[in-house]
């Protein structure tokens, strides 16, 4: 699938561009929708337990279907898979701004989700298939990186702007982006030998399924007190274990679950990340009540996000010197600590000034663990392994994004913003534990390396 050598350099730059891009339009989804969450709530007469889901729902498609991603790419290959999802992706984004209702918006969501758990970890294997070892590869990562990480920002003022013309517009604006990004990707992505094409198939896609389906009731069951979408989803979590024993070649390699480090940064990541869009979910509808637009909220959430965007190409170099055990531990305790700094007084009485403190320093929290909580998951592991490790790790982590805000919003519905803070300062706790747990673990390596 290489570039051939006599391919001009600008080829390889403008399919490096194509894929950052939509690693752009993938990480803005989040922000995005978070800002347009409370218009979007009142457009369509939906409680917070049943908006949510446009950020749960999102989250639960990701994380729900990223390791079965991975074996379709495998089966289909990577071109086919990374243009397909595309054309889903934009389909679902028009479909959503369209939708008169919760239910058929939040479906959109799922789907959305779905389709980014197979551009996103594909679009990286494609420049590393088709850019060349050393330092043009380093920087085509870079950039990638770099627009992963500035995605957020672009969400945020993107939808600040979009949202005060109206919600829909939100909604909608990715879908023409996506299918600019199909029609650049028919012409620059590199075509591939098929994949395997013997073996079965049905463990992975029984595995894959009840995991997302688990997922997805698991939420129901978290913000609506529902005790038989608990029961379902336990029994499809069986049904997953189950089909993951009888495969041949499971989605996850259970080696790796008695990795300490590995387990140790999935669960902080999963804190931080969860905690985190908790937050900002709470904040958000908290500004807007007291009479934020959603430009000025979009302005007061970027302390948030913009220094892990400014810091991008060198989060790498901070991990090195600070090492990733005590760049994590700095991490997971600013974050709880910027939680705790919410002004409490009401979204009425909230200034810009006073929100400052507490956004920058969940925004410090990501500038130190975000990249070392992902090296200090994979780090000592040999390198057939990090591949795997890498996707069970993202999974975690989306995993975090979808559970705890179906939590936080059904505190936020019934107890008040008071008790919904407390839980998310309460799992920033958690993940600061499990970071402060790196420091004190021995060094391990793995006996595979």
């Amino acid at each position: 699938m290489s570039i051939s050598s006599g391919a001009r350099v600008g080829a390889r730059w403008a399919l490096v561009s194509v894929l950052a891009a939509n690693m752009l339009v993938d990480a803005l989804e989040v922000s995005a929708t978070l800002v347009a969450l409370p218009a979007v709530g009142s457009g369509l007469g939906a409680s917070v337990t049943r908006v949510q889901w446009i950020v749960t729902g999102f989250a639960a498609g990701f994380g729900g279907a990223l390791l079965l991603g991975g074996r379709l790419v495998e089966w289909f290959g990577r071109r086919r898979v990374f243009l397909a999802a595309l054309l889903v992706f934009a389909a679902a984004s028009l479909a959503g701004a369209l939708a008169d209702s919760a239910g058929p918006l939040i479906a959109t969501r799922v789907v959305k989700g779905f389709c980014v758990a197979l551009t996103a970890p594909t679009g990286l294997a494609i420049i590393v298939s088709a850019v060349p070892e050393g330092d043009a590869r380093r920087r085509a990562v870079s950039v990638y990186s770099l627009f992963g990480a500035a995605g957020f920002c672009t969400g945020l003022l993107t939808s600040g702007l979009l949202t005060e013309a109206g919600w829909r517009w939100t909604l909608a604006f990715p879908a023409p982006v996506a299918l600019l990004l199909f029609a650049a990707g028919l012409r620059l992505v590199p075509r591939e030998p098929a994949g395997p094409g013997g073996g079965p198939r049905w463990h992975a896609v029984a595995a894959g399924g009840a995991l997302t389906g688990a997922v997805l009731l698991l939420v129901q069951a978290l913000a609506g007190g529902q005790w038989g979408a608990a029961a379902a989803a336990a029994v499809l979590g069986l049904v997953c274990v189950r089909a993951e024993r009888a495969s041949p070649r499971p989605l996850v390699d259970t080696a790796l679950l008695r990795h300490a480090p590995l387990v140790r940064s999935a669960l902080g990541a999963a804190a931080l990340n969860g905690s985190y869009v908790s937050f900002l979910l709470v904040a958000a509808l908290d500004l807007r009540r007291g009479g934020w637009t959603s430009w000025e909220t979009a302005l007061g959430f970027l302390p948030a996000s913009a220094p892990l965007a400014l810091t991008a190409l060198h989060s790498g170099r901070i991990a090195a010197r600070l090492g990733p055990a005590r760049a994590v531990a700095a991490g997971a305790l600013a974050a709880p600590l910027g939680y705790a700094l919410y002004p409490r007084s009401g979204g009425g009485g909230v200034r810009y000034a006073e929100l400052v403190p507490s956004m920058s320093l969940v925004g410090l929290a990501f500038v130190f663990a975000f990249t070392a909580l992902h090296l200090q998951a994979t780090g000592s592991l040999a390198p057939a392994l990090q591949p795997a490790a890498g996707g069970l790790y993202q999974t975690c982590v989306q995993l975090g994004a979808a559970l705890t805000p179906a939590l936080t919003s059904a505190l936020y519905a019934t107890a008040g913003r008071g008790a919904a803070l407390w839980l998310v300062t309460a799992v920033g706790l958690a993940g600061a534990g499990a970071g402060l747990a790196g420091l004190l673990a021995p060094r391990s390596t793995d006996p595979s390396r």
